[in-house]
């Protein structure tokens, strides 16, 4: 029996309220439930999932729709309590703040005036409005909200352009600007390492793995994973690239995207060639078969920090960085045991998998994503379950572990699979302990497939680093005391488990050749407003998820929060009345 409870003008981020939805979803007695805002998306997706009434039909976006399924009509009253009480210890963590909050643009910049960022994650039909304003005031946005429309960033970007100011993103998940992470980012020693990413965990990753090679990160700039597909033509990369060819601290540059458009990538690798600075590329994808010139190619995401950290020792390039030891010993397989899983919570780190599976299979390097599976051949999968497909109304799989849960279960279930491939991602914004969250899953698959007299083996990295708020040490402990084979990045899992089913990378020893002065000459001055960027603390209005403020104020950056609520209450025609009358 359905019973849904409408709170009118009750506006709670949406992360909040996934996080709440599943706190309730495990009381004894409830088939289903789901809170979430009563925006018209939203409304879908509790149609898609059999939890629509009439009631929601009245609510409107500023109201909190609350929908249960349970066959106890008084577990309404219990959900009830836990939500009242779930929204009174927000309201009392808001008052023991050490920052402060404010209700409009014009009173965050009268609290901040020396403001140079925006940080903003609201929902996405509201995201381009907002970081419009952000850009009329000067500000350089920060755009950690997906769902953007590609002509939206386009025009956000063009915008930023002309007037001196970076966009970063759409779907911009991560950043370290100045050693303060934003929005879902480890704790990197700063140092004289540069990077500029159009890709999310393949910063982390890379980043993470800087750090305890020992050296660190003067900016990490994340473009949004769009940044270099046609439309866009790489504007916050290129202007990122300039400000960190300017940055004094920076001595070494790193580019990581995801698969580009050739021509918008060419443009790019022309733009490198042009600068000072050493830099080292990866773009997904592509196999490199040669350095070129000051330009360093990689072909994985841990190559590229090798390469990044020896040129900032002065040490000399490798021609290969990719022998390392993933052999696994007493290896038992039954006959038809010869397929990967490999289950991502980190799209790019999902990506590079995919690469690598592929190529081992003699398929070539070039990906796709369908459905979220950027590999699905012969019983091998690659699933980037942070994908929109999964993440409808779910915590991303960074902070919850039921998705991830459930495709391991089917995983060990299936008869072909060998090996499961799995990121453990720490950092702010990131689950406290995940590790313990998912073992007694990967345990009972495991034993599944033993009862089935099956071994099932299962591969793990771990993206951190010891400053993270998680204990990174204590991951990788509890993760080998429980029997799954732990490896120090993502390249190194991948590989042990292509060895674990008998296949290997066929990997390129890279010369590095001389190359011609660039064709085009480019304008590398930027703004007072890139420079100030760059060389300054950033001071940031925060616009949506409070949680960002988090890790700011963590390390001393200065932050006033914005408490957004839909203008007209969510009420479309009438926001875009206002609009225009402004």
């Amino acid at each position: 029996m359905l019973f849904t409870i409408v709170k009118k003008n009750s506006y709670q981020d949406s992360i909040n309220l996934m996080l709440l939805t599943n706190a309730i979803a495990a009381t004894d007695g409830i088939n289903k439930v789901q809170i979430m805002m009563a925006t018209p998306a939203n409304k879908d997706i509790f149609k898609a999932a059999g939890l629509y009434s009439e009631k929601l039909e009245e609510a409107e976006s500023n109201d909190m729709a609350i929908v249960i399924d349970t066959d106890d009509e008084q577990k309404v009253d219990e959900v009830l309590e836990k939500v009242d009480q779930y929204l009174k210890d927000q309201s009392i963590s808001s008052k023991s703040q050490d920052f402060e909050t404010v209700r409009t643009w014009d009173r965050a910049k009268k609290t901040l005036p020396n403001a140079t960022l925006a940080l903003i994650s609201v929902p996405g039909q509201y995201a381009a409005e907002e970081a419009e304003k952000a850009l009329d005031m000067g500000l350089h946005t920060f755009l950690f909200s997906d769902n953007v429309p590609i002509e939206d960033e386009v025009k956000l970007k063009k915008k930023a352009h002309e007037k001196g100011l970076l966009v970063m993103g759409p779907d911009c998940g991560t950043g370290i600007l100045d050693g303060i992470p934003m929005a879902f980012a480890n704790v990197v020693n700063k140092g004289r390492i540069g990077i500029v990413g159009a890709s999310g965990t393949g910063i982390q990753e890379v980043s993470t793995i800087i750090d305890r090679l020992g050296e660190g990160v003067s900016h990490a700039i994340g473009t949004g994973g769009r940044d270099l597909k046609e439309p866009v033509g790489a504007i916050t990369m290129m202007d990122g690239i300039k400000a960190l060819e300017k940055h004094k601290q920076t001595e070494i540059i790193v580019i990581i995207s995801k698969p580009p458009a050739k021509e918008v990538r060419n443009q790019v690798v022309e733009l490198l060639h042009s600068l000072s600075k050493p830099v080292v590329t990866i773009f997904l994808g592509e196999k490199p078969t040669q350095h070129e010139g000051n330009v360093y190619q990689a072909y994985t995401l841990e190559e590229t920090a090798l390469i990044a950290v020896d040129l900032a020792k002065g040490r000399e390039i490798k021609e290969d960085y990719n022998h390392g030891a993933y052999e696994v010993d007493n290896i038992h397989l039954k006959q038809e045991q010869t397929a990967i899983k490999g289950l991502f919570s980190g799209g790019t780190l999902a990506s590079e998998a995919a690469v690598l599976i592929s190529d081992a299979l003699g398929l070539g390097t070039e990906i796709t994503n369908e459905d979220g599976y950027v590999l699905k051949k012969d019983g091998h999968e690659v699933v980037d379950l942070g994908d929109d497909k999964y993440t409808q109304g779910k915590p991303h799989p960074m902070i919850d572990p039921e998705t991830r849960a459930a495709f391991i279960e089917k995983a060990a279930h299936d008869e072909q699979t060998a090996v499961i491939v799995l990121d453990f991602v720490l950092g702010y914004g990131s689950h406290e302990d995940m590790a313990s969250a998912l073992l007694p899953s990967i345990e009972k698959a495991v034993a599944y497939a033993k009862g089935q007299g099956r071994t099932l083996y299962v591969v793990a990295s771990v993206c951190g680093t010891e400053n993270d708020p998680q204990d990174y040490q204590d991951h990788k402990k509890k993760l080998a005391e429980a029997g799954i084979i732990v490896k120090d990045s993502n390249n190194q899992a991948v590989r042990t488990a292509l060895q674990i089913v008998g296949l290997q990378v066929n990997d390129v020893k890279k010369a590095r050749i001389d190359v011609q002065t660039p064709t085009t000459t480019f304008d590398l001055t930027v703004s007072k407003e890139m420079d100030a960027l760059v060389n300054n603390e950033p001071a940031i209005i925060n616009v949506g998820l409070k949680s960002f403020t988090d890790a700011i104020t963590a390390y001393g950056g200065r932050v006033v929060h914005l408490d957004w609520r839909p203008v007209a209450g969510g009420n479309e025609k009438m926001r875009k009345i206002l609009s225009l009358l402004k």
